[in-house]
């Protein structure tokens, strides 16, 4: 979609690091933590629209965690870094890393979409 130089310069270093470069932020360092309002949650580097605010839940991670993402919006592949074996969540379209995906999750997914937000930009209704 972009080259590198083109991703640095449309992203700040904190997205370019989660969303290229598969970094991590943080915990408790989104202020999209308290983000209550209804609306979307979409990709800040693409701006397709990836969770709904309706799929919001508290997990106490630290992470803006969803249980369920928009159809068709993100996709996973199996990341085995940190000596651990985890699913990724990328963006759909434009491939950009989000986080994680768990099956700890509340009803009726019972998964965790645990995402960065700084990977994210909220849109509200």
């Amino acid at each position: 979609m972009h080259s590198d130089a083109e991703w640095r310069q449309r992203l700040t270093p904190a997205q370019y690091a989660v969303l290229r470069q598969q970094a991590t932020e943080r915990p408790w360092s989104s202020p999209l933590n308290k983000e209550h309002r209804q609306g979307t949650f979409a990709c800040a580097g693409c701006a397709l629209p990836l969770f709904s605010s309706s799929t919001k839940f508290e997990s106490g991670t630290g992470w803006p965690s969803f249980f369920a993402p928009l159809e068709g919006a993100v996709e996973t592949q199996v990341d085995r870094s940190h000596w651990m074996t985890r699913t990724e969540v990328h963006c759909a379209r434009c491939g950009g890393h989000l986080g994680h995906v768990f099956p700890d999750g509340p009803p009726p997914t019972g998964l965790r979409y645990c995402i960065n937000g700084v990977a994210l930009d909220f849109v509200a209704a």
